[in-house]
């Protein structure tokens, strides 16, 4: 009998929507043909080509389908962004992000640090929200670019991105801002003429497309340098021949994530804050990482207070639960996790912190399943803690509340 699957790390990966791989399928097998071929053979291609870009401007509001570029994923879309504004300011040589960016940011401005260019890391509160008079502070006339994203992935935190533009017009107009919405592409509304960003960047297996395919928003009035050179593809951004397939494929994610934005703001919220209130009455060393912070609707980040989160993950996984316990690009890492330190969570919660992360797809059964199991993995745990004294204080706490 196969094992009860239960997928909840979603901020990792999403499944893929059927009715995207259907319309993926033909273009691997018959229309096979490159997009950039003058014959009839690949009229059906670029036309394919044609209608995803307009697909992903309607999903981010762009204001012409020129300002898409379409990448392979998140990492790609942010070193294009970042280092393409760079390159083409080459007289500015400081930069600004947060301390709780994502490592293909954090790790590329780490790489800038040792190549001469000075970087402010903006905080955050025990929250996880961002400090913005810090940020205001931090802006001066040498300032080439700000990155921040829109959500965290290990919180689901959401940043006034439309605030922090306004904050970065006003102090520098001169100033570009790119935003890394890889985690609220599906889940919230994107619209960047609003927001009033430069550049914006999605991953496609954040939202139900599979891997490999992503977009940058790059606005009319921003020049970037490509990051691949080569032919003329996406009109020279980014050389090499369209990942067609790819590309029908995230731009019916988009076209469907727009369908299900209503859904994920009630529904997929809903079940979010049933596991939540689940989760908190019944484990007393449980403790909501976030507070009362705004989030994407999908995700939370509990911390199990005394006890190891990689046991709970490998205790959740022989029953078929999939979570984990930060971001999946540092899972290797046992280094606790770089967005609850910046926040300061408690270090008796920091190593026990737990992030489950739902979907169009999760269902109120599955929801229903982990509730029922995890007190009982959690009390298995702290049975075996070398902390029994902690516990039994916190027992008592929650006991007379």
């Amino acid at each position: 009998m196969d094992k009860k699957l239960i997928y909840l790390d979603n901020n990792a990966t999403t499944k893929v929507d059927e009715r995207v791989l259907e319309v993926m399928l033909p273009y691997f097998k018959n229309e096979y043909a490159n997009p950039s071929s003058m014959y009839e053979f690949a009229k059906n291609p670029g036309h394919a080509l044609k209608e995803a870009r307009g697909k992903l401007k309607d999903f981010f509001n762009a204001a012409n389908e020129k300002e898409i570029i379409f990448t392979s994923c998140g990492s790609e879309s942010a070193n294009m962004a970042i280092r393409g504004v760079l390159n083409m300011n080459k007289n500015k040589k400081h930069i600004i992000t947060t301390k709780v960016e994502h490592p293909c940011v954090l790790n590329l401005y780490q790489t800038l640090e040792k190549q001469g260019y000075s970087v402010d890391y903006i905080g955050v509160n025990s929250n996880g929200e961002l400090d913005l008079a810090q940020l205001d502070d931090a802006i001066n006339d040498d300032t080439a670019l700000v990155s921040v994203m829109y959500a965290n992935n290990e919180t689901g935190v959401i940043y006034p991105i439309q605030k922090i533009s306004e904050i970065i017009k006003n102090k520098n107009p001169q100033t570009k801002f790119f935003v890394d919405a890889v985690q609220v592409a599906g889940k919230i509304p994107i619209d960047v003429q609003e927001l009033g960003v430069d550049l914006l960047g999605v991953s496609g297996h954040k939202f139900h497309a599979p891997k490999g395919v992503g977009a940058l928003y790059c606005n009319s009035k921003t020049v970037i340098t490509p990051l691949i050179i080569g032919g003329h593809q996406e009109r020279g951004k980014r050389a090499g021949t369209e990942n067609v397939p790819y590309i029908v494929g995230l731009g019916k994610a988009a076209e469907l994530a727009q369908d299900y934005l209503k859904y994920e703001a009630t529904e997929v919220k809903r079940l979010r804050d049933k596991l939540e209130a689940g989760i908190l009455k019944n484990i007393y060393n449980a403790r909501l990482n976030t507070g009362a912070a705004i989030r994407v609707p999908n995700t939370t980040n509990i911390g199990f207070e005394y006890i190891e989160g990689e046991l709970i993950l490998l205790h959740l996984s022989d029953l078929g639960i999939c979570a984990s316990s930060g971001s999946a690009c540092t899972s290797g890492s046992l280094e606790p996790s770089h967005v609850l330190r910046a926040m300061n969570v408690p270090f008796t919660a920091i190593h026990g912190s737990i992030r489950f992360s739902l979907s169009k797809f999760t269902t109120e059964d599955e929801i229903d399943y982990v509730n029922s199991v995890l007190p009982d993995i959690i009390e298995k745990i702290r049975n075996i803690s070398p902390y029994q004294d902690e516990l039994a204080k916190l027992k008592k706490l929650k006991n007379n509340y």
